[in-house]
């Protein structure tokens, strides 16, 4: 099984969630450092619909640039994630079996 992590190495619960995802048999993770490497818009819409999950849901609030996001649609929530690509909460992980968003870390066993 292939999975993809959407990860920032400077965070915990990414990191948390990477160590699942290795140690779990027989999956290959790729890793994606988002904000080097940031998804498309269409990439982030598809991981979010996949996922179950808004864009809101999928903003890190805690960033000081979301807080004009406040009472912002979803489109113009994943415009600003693709422009800074630090609102995008992490790690989100995608398999065959879905995607999930990895707070807690433990979420990512779902799809696995």
């Amino acid at each position: 099984m292939r999975a993809v992590i959407y990860h920032n190495p400077r965070c915990s619960k990414s990191r948390e969630a990477l160590a699942i995802l290795s140690a779990a048999p027989g999956v290959e993770v790729e890793i994606v450092e988002y904000l080097k490497n940031p998804p498309s818009r269409d990439e982030l819409a598809q991981l979010y619909a996949r996922a179950g999950m808004t864009a809101r849901e999928g903003l890190r609030v805690a960033e000081d640039a979301a807080k004009p996001l406040k009472d912002a649609d979803d489109d113009t929530i994943l415009d600003a994630m693709v422009a800074n690509p630090i609102l995008i909460e992490r790690p989100l992980v995608a398999t065959d079996k879905g995607v999930r968003l990895g707070r807690p870390p433990e979420k990512v066993g779902e799809i696995l």
